[in-house]
């Protein structure tokens, strides 16, 4: 399975619009070579270069089968497009784009998109990010990994 961004290549820098000093809208993002058996998504965005250890940014799941891309903003949307979302470290539902700490150099923002062997994800409506990627992970069939960058 892959994972892209019309907006940002792998290892390169994820523009400002999807930041915390931007719009802070999520990227638009696409996959394709989807594994046979698959029934729904879940995706994944964190930052394991936080000081605090890795902050999770965001947790898209229930995301359907048939879907193939997410556009850009489809976090606000998430309702219209059909798909669920946990509660961020930053203490809210719903995409929360890089936010590094000033001058604490170039961090690494994992987006992971897993592909699934069940439709629902079995959590609360107030899962958090750890608690979703714990729960997708038992039904786990592929994943594919987008890496962008931001520093401030």
């Amino acid at each position: 399975m892959r994972l892209n961004s019309p907006a940002f290549s792998n290892g390169a820098a994820i523009p400002q619009a999807y930041t915390c000093d931007g719009q802070d809208i999520s990227p638009p993002l696409d996959w394709r070579e989807v594994p046979k058996g698959t029934q729904s998504f879940a995706l994944l965005c964190d930052d394991p270069d936080a000081p605090g250890g890795t902050w999770h940014h965001w947790a898209a799941y229930d995301i359907p089968a048939g879907m193939t891309a997410l556009p850009q903003g489809a976090a606000q949307e998430a309702d219209r497009h059909g798909f669920k979302q946990g509660v961020t470290d930053f203490e809210r539902s719903g995409y929360g784009g890089p936010c590094p700490p000033h001058r604490h150099g170039r961090h690494r923002y994992h987006f992971r998109l897993l592909a699934l062997s069940v439709e629902r994800l079995a959590v609360g409506k107030k899962a958090s990010c750890r608690e979703i990627e714990h729960n997708a992970r038992t039904h786990a069939l592929s994943e594919a990994v987008l890496v962008g960058t931001y520093e401030r």
